[in-house]
């Protein structure tokens, strides 16, 4: 058995991953936001101000503000909000990994594989 030493957890570290992660999250927002907001306004022909509330109330989950749209607008939605499931699913693991990541390591979690 080999006895390596393990670095403890960094604090420093944790705060770095906590920002970087953050900034992905941020932007992967940002971008669906934006890819919301041209659909709305591509497919039901909404005013910006329009568009950005139906598309950031799929995005928060509560539903979109306009409901009587053309037929592809109701695919747009409909698929939008499929999408926004994911990315809310996507930006809660980005934002909890370098968390749990640190408590792993405070913890000493290892993948052991236990040789008979």
């Amino acid at each position: 058995m080999s006895s390596q030493r393990r670095s403890a957890p960094n604090p420093r570290l944790l705060l770095r991953r906590l920002l970087l992660h953050l900034a992905f999250s941020l932007a992967l927002l940002a971008a669906s936001l934006a890819v919301g907001m041209w659909g709305y306004s591509h497919y039901e022909h909404l005013p910006w101000r329009d568009a950005f509330v139906n598309a950031a109330m799929l995005l928060g989950g509560m539903g979109p503000v306009k409901l009587d749209l053309s037929e592809s607008g109701k695919v747009f939605a409909g698929l939008f909000a499929l999408y926004s499931g994911l990315v809310v699913i996507a930006v809660t693991a980005l934002l909890l990994a370098p968390g749990i990541h640190h408590m792993m390591k405070r913890v000493h979690w290892e993948d052991r594989t236990d040789p008979k």
